[in-house]
């Protein structure tokens, strides 16, 4: 038998465990559709039905329930395979108990193996650098996850040796009772307040990615986190960008210091921009040691690396002004980062709002209140966050004639191009969520390069 083929048999082998079962696949978007294909592929004697609250063609043999009752029956079932984003409606002990996740079925067979990457931001930058940097050395590393690549469609590729990176959001963690070899909690800001409630569940959720570690596995830490969440079993590495302060690994200007080594990054060694990248860079630097990659290595392999789109992508310059997407943003702490990334450069107009899920603002008022009048020159806000974050701006004083509101961002963009100076800079960087405005951050971003463009 194959090594890749080795690796399958693996998953097929936790599947099998729930031969005979009645099982509910809820949702139904690109993971749903890859769980129910190695359901039906892989498991004999099972009940099967999908609920999603859109109407869904399914292959034959496979119930449906549809429409705003889709969960009306979840006590039903034997086991619900839950997919991403849906958020449960009974979340009783009982109900929990049958909740499971493709996430979770991975890590059964293959934890391992896997070194889970999440945090609020920066997660796909840096499981996209780590598995970049390690493909160069290790061909058989795969990269799947909240990347848009469902675990399960790489069961083929996964070999006995495979290293796989799997970019982790809350979603896929919240109910997960398997925790990865190597775990990595990058940083946690307020965020999803909406699905959650408080900031106290929602670090709970991403808890679980070293709740369920071993004593022999490794887990890396923001030092900043080390008092906001449980102590772990595990071998723990703290992290940190700044001044040295008792971090094992840290990352100040431009060097990276971790296991007695220094490794200095020179102008030109990398495509990333902004000082939260260098600390993205210093958390790969370190799973790539872990992985025996030597300094050279490291840094032949960064210099490679594209970066992804709508996180601080440069768009172009246009008409003088050049324009950054930075539509990942949802966050005070990435505004105000992508804000400090680019500074430098001379930011004319930088574009804030979007879906008001009630994070807090003051962060992201105090440092506008505080800048240099013309860096950024002028802020364009927009619905529904925006409204409120003008009304935050003029209580503190904010210059009203420095501060546009707008309907939507195809406005935003409108303004920008008109009161942008040249020479300067033009940032997308909402500090909110796309919902209620746009399918998702990428929809927002892909809209957003089309309006500077002019298509």
């Amino acid at each position: 038998m194959s090594e890749n083929k080795t690796g399958a048999e693996k998953l097929r082998q936790v599947l099998k465990t729930l031969d005979g079962k009645n099982i509910l696949v809820l949702g139904y978007g690109r993971e749903g559709r890859e769980t129910l294909r190695r359901l039906l592929d892989w498991c004999e004697g099972v009940t099967l039905t999908v609920a999603d609250q859109k109407e869904q063609q399914l292959p034959e043999g496979v119930a449906g329930i549809f429409g705003e009752g889709y969960q009306d029956t979840l006590s039903d079932y034997d086991v619900v395979i839950k997919s991403p984003g849906i958020v449960l409606k009974d979340k009783s002990p009982r109900m929990i108990d049958k909740v499971t996740s493709q996430t979770e079925l991975f890590l059964r067979a293959y934890r391992d193996q896997v070194v889970g990457i999440t945090g609020t931001k920066g997660k796909s930058t840096t499981s996209s650098l780590t598995a970049h940097i390690l493909q160069s050395v290790r061909p058989d590393t795969l990269l799947m996850g909240n990347i848009g690549i469902p675990a399960f469609s790489m069961a083929e590729k996964m070999g006995e040796k495979t290293i796989a990176v799997y970019e982790l959001s809350c979603h896929q963690l919240e109910y997960t009772r398997v925790s990865p070899h190597i775990a990595v909690i990058l940083n946690l800001f307020e965020e999803h307040l909406d699905h959650y409630g408080t900031k106290e569940a929602y670090f709970a959720a991403k808890r679980n990615i070293y709740a369920h570690q071993q004593p022999e596995d490794l887990y890396f830490c923001n030092i900043l986190q080390k008092d906001d969440l449980p102590h772990p079993v595990s071998r723990m590495v703290t992290m940190k960008q700044g001044e040295e302060s008792g971090a094992n690994l840290w990352v100040y200007r431009n060097e990276i210091r971790y296991q007695g080594r220094a490794l200095t990054l020179r102008p030109g060694c990398t495509l990333l921009e902004g000082k939260h990248n260098l600390y993205n860079i210093g958390v790969a630097y370190g799973l790539c040691r872990a992985f025996g990659v030597e300094d050279d290595q490291f840094l032949a392999a960064l210099k490679t690396f594209s970066p992804l789109p709508h996180r601080l992508q440069k768009v172009g310059t246009f008409d003088g002004v050049t324009y950054y997407d930075d539509s990942i943003s949802t966050a005070c702490e990435t505004a105000i980062g992508a804000m400090e990334a680019l500074k430098d450069k001379g930011i004319g107009s930088i574009l804030l709002g979007g879906m008001d899920r009630g994070i807090d603002y003051d962060s992201l008022c105090d440092y506008l209140t505080g800048c240099d009048p013309n860096n950024p020159r002028y802020v364009i806000l927009m619905p529904d966050s925006g409204i409120r974050v003008h009304q935050m701006l003029v209580e503190r004083g904010f210059d009203p004639a420095r501060m546009v509101v707008t309907t939507g961002l195809e406005q935003a963009v409108e303004k920008a191009k008109q009161l942008t100076p040249k020479g300067t800079v033009c940032l997308l960087s909402p500090a909110a969520a796309s919902y209620g405005f746009f399918k998702n951050f990428e929809e927002r971003g892909d809209r957003f390069q089309e309006y500077v463009k002019g298509q």
